[in-house]
């Protein structure tokens, strides 16, 4: 199939094909996805079918530039789940449930996405992508209708791919850099509540509902742009941390990101006064700027354009008040924490569960601060790098 471009506008020519000539495992029902696109449907898609797999729950993600912003399971959400998901107006059905979660995780990044469905598209998931913004969608099938409602996204323009979901790739998989090819046994490792057998704190509990949030951060780290770590809670991502050269500036990314999503269900910003007929892209950016410290006289008169009453400042003692209150909050990281940092960190953002594969020098350090905190956490002894 060939492609507009590849990369970049100015990369031309480009095409996807596989290697023995044989179908490719996709079909393009509407639109014209891109190289990055493409490069976004098939990791979104293999994260949202081992999250199938693994929890017997609908899947979805939500993703941008090779790592997801959110992921998430369907479980149902309370009412002021659904106020800072925006969907408070909406029928759900699992599968938009789980795709809501998704979005949820990180508003401001899953800006012009592309969603991935571990099922069949139904009209409510079709009706809840026609009112975001984004790229496209890849799932295993769509409905009439949910295809008819997608085909009229953007004029057409938006794209929808159906995916083989028996397809399984070959066991080797290659990439070429600078003319030269690498080759690698394809990560098929299978991520289960085995990765959270060995204990190595004092705390031994892990809730069934952590073991549900540190299954679904370790799948989503495994298509994660590495250095990453995944905070978790509720059966969704909630903070990613992806591409960092330092391991602590993944957990410090996460985090920041972790207690953004948790202040969004603050009820200073689930009453926030927003004008009518404002877009939710709008909103989402009003509502960034409002948890934001320091901004300038500029960006707070911008902001206050956004509502339609005066507002009262979000104080920074509220809103570590608030975090002070939140817990349970689960997290995962694709390779070992080399200093205790991570772990101060963490806690931070009300951080009880931690899996990880272990193997530092100073494990006994880290082990020492998770100890402090009353956090328990496990070594997986399995890397997740992805590149």
């Amino acid at each position: 199939m060939e492609l507009r471009y590849g990369c970049n506008p100015h990369q031309k020519p480009a095409e996807i094909y596989m290697e023995n000539k044989s179908e490719l495992p996709f079909k393009v029902l509407s639109g014209t996805p891109g190289y990055i696109n493409f490069c976004d449907a098939l990791n979104s898609w293999q994260l949202v079918k081992e999250l199938k797999i693994a929890l017997k729950k609908p899947a979805a993600a939500s993703f941008k530039h090779l790592s997801p912003a959110g992921a998430a399971i369907a479980i149902p959400l309370n009412e002021n789940e659904k106020k800072a998901a925006f969907v408070e107006d909406l029928e759900l059905s699992p599968l938009a449930t789980a795709y809501a979660r998704a979005r949820a995780a990180d508003r401001m990044s899953s800006f012009g996405d592309w969603a991935a469905l571990s099922d069949i598209c139904d009209e409510q998931t079709a009706l809840l992508l026609k009112k975001e913004v984004s790229d496209g969608v890849i799932a295993p099938g769509y409905s009439p209708r949910a295809l008819e409602i997608l085909r009229e996204k953007r004029n057409g323009k938006y794209a929808v791919i159906e995916i083989d979901e028996n397809y399984t790739p070959k066991e080797t998989e290659t990439r070429q850099i600078f003319g030269v090819t690498l080759s690698q046994k394809r990560n098929d490792v299978k991520i289960d509540e085995s990765f959270l057998q060995n204990i190595v704190s004092k705390n031994k509990v892990f809730s069934d509902s952590a073991k549900t949030d540190l299954i679904i951060a370790l799948i989503a780290l495994k298509y994660t742009q590495s250095n990453s770590v995944v905070y978790a809670l509720n059966g969704q991502v909630i903070g990613v941390g992806a591409g960092q050269q330092s391991r602590v500036h993944c957990t410090r990314l996460a985090g920041n990101k972790a207690d953004r999503f948790l202040l969004r269900h603050h009820p200073k910003v689930l009453s926030l006064p927003f004008k009518a007929g404002i877009s939710r892209a709008d909103k989402n950016n009003a509502i960034d700027c409002f948890l934001e410290e320091d901004l300038s006289p500029k960006e707070i008169a911008t902001l206050y354009e956004s509502f339609d009453k005066k507002v009262e400042a979000f104080t920074k003692e509220e809103k570590r008040r608030w975090l002070d209150e939140q817990t349970g909050v689960s997290l995962a990281s694709d390779a070992f924490f080399p200093f205790r940092d991570n772990i101060d960190r963490a806690a931070r953002s009300g951080v009880k569960y931690i899996c990880q594969p272990g193997g530092s020098v100073r494990d006994d350090i880290v082990i020492q601060a998770c100890d402090e905190y009353g956090i328990a956490m496990a070594f997986s002894g399995v890397r997740l790098f992805h590149h």
